[in-house]
């Protein structure tokens, strides 16, 4: 288990510690060169499900940037696949499911499945290979929130607007709320693994809550979120897309340790909606990752400099790593953050 002093778990306990922490979303994966040799010949879920290579794929940007926390390398579909769901990750697509959860017969078919079986094994083995290396490095865990991977289901693939999961919503709201409610158990479940083998916090991702309204978070989204991970035992960080409608929620009633900030709202404004009680984590624009070095720099520093209006600050992106990234860049972030560090502090 990762040393309670490590920096990301001081600034999610609302201290500052004198080295500001930063780690990145989707660090792991595809803008990685030795990502991309490490990979070839291997599916994108059966990489996941490989103890030693999913292992070393969350440990590579620890090794090449320096950041202050690993983030478990797997796939947020991972637990529906290890519940027996028919599900592919195509390639420039995404996530797709063979038989799509949209009718009440549908849900009674998915729901009939026991999250407490999953068999976790390959996940808790690769969180021990990692933490055993990492030292006093933390691991993160993370899941899919239910929202998110509902839109999945429902949709049968990716989509823009997540019509017919907004839709259940409505026309069958005991149907959605089993469906969900069953999501949220397999959130846990997979969260459950990864923190008993080793991870010290966890990242809950609701990458597609952007497309609802604040209304309709709070009835049928927050309730399932809230489940997924309430009394865990170590702390919590929420992350959304697109959600600055309802950013307040996202601490989950103060569940959340720290909230994610997507790059659409400038962190002292985030920071006081969410209040004093809660971390910020965020939020660089992953487009200026491309941007000349002057003014990705300039940006960072700013970003950096409105965090000082929160408790604490987690820097990161505000959403994931593009692949065409220069991992350069990366390195070069983590590297002005630690020497900002001192000018960070509150």
């Amino acid at each position: 288990m990762s040393s309670s002093t490590a920096p990301l778990l001081r600034a999610l306990a609302g201290d500052r510690p004198e080295q500001t922490p930063v780690w990145f979303m989707r660090q792991a994966g595809r803008s990685l060169p030795e990502y991309r040799e490490l990979r070839v010949g291997t599916r994108m879920l059966d990489a996941c499900l490989t103890p030693d290579l999913a292992a070393e794929i969350t440990l590579q940007p620890v090794r090449r940037h320096g950041v202050d926390a690993a983030v478990f390398f797997s796939d947020i579909v991972i637990p529906l696949r290890l519940a027996g769901v028919d599900v592919v990750i195509e390639p420039g697509r995404g996530p797709v499911f063979a038989e799509p959860v949209r009718t009440r017969a549908d849900v009674d078919r998915i729901t009939a499945i026991d999250p407490d079986e999953l068999d976790t094994t390959a996940i808790a083995e690769a969180v021990r290979i990692v933490t055993a290396e990492l030292g006093d490095t933390p691991l993160i865990g993370f899941a899919g929130a239910p929202f998110t991977l509902a839109a999945y289901l429902v949709e049968g693939g990716p989509s823009k607007e997540h019509l017919r999961a907004r839709a259940m919503m409505h026309t069958d709201p005991e149907a959605w709320n089993r469906l969900a409610g069953w999501l949220s158990r397999i959130s846990r479940r997979f969260l459950e693994a990864q923190r008993d083998a080793g991870a010290a916090t966890v990242q809950l991702f609701d990458s597609w809550a952007g497309s609802l309204n604040p209304a309709d978070y709070r009835a049928f989204i927050a309730p399932h979120s809230k489940a997924a991970v309430t009394d865990l035992g170590i702390p919590v960080i929420h992350f959304g897309v697109g959600t600055g409608p309802f950013l307040g929620d996202m601490r989950l009633d103060g569940i959340a340790s720290a909230v994610g900030v997507d790059w659409r709202q400038p962190l002292d404004e985030a920071a006081r909606i969410l209040g004093p009680d809660v971390t910020v984590q965020g939020n660089i624009d992953p487009a200026l990752l491309a941007a000349p070095w002057e003014v990705l720099e300039a940006h960072v520093s700013d970003v950096l400099e409105r965090g000082r209006a929160a408790r604490a600050h987690i820097v990161n992106l505000g959403h994931g790593v593009p692949p065409e990234t220069d991992p350069d860049q990366l390195t070069r972030i983590v590297e002005l953050v630690h020497s900002r560090a001192e000018s960070a502090q509150a």
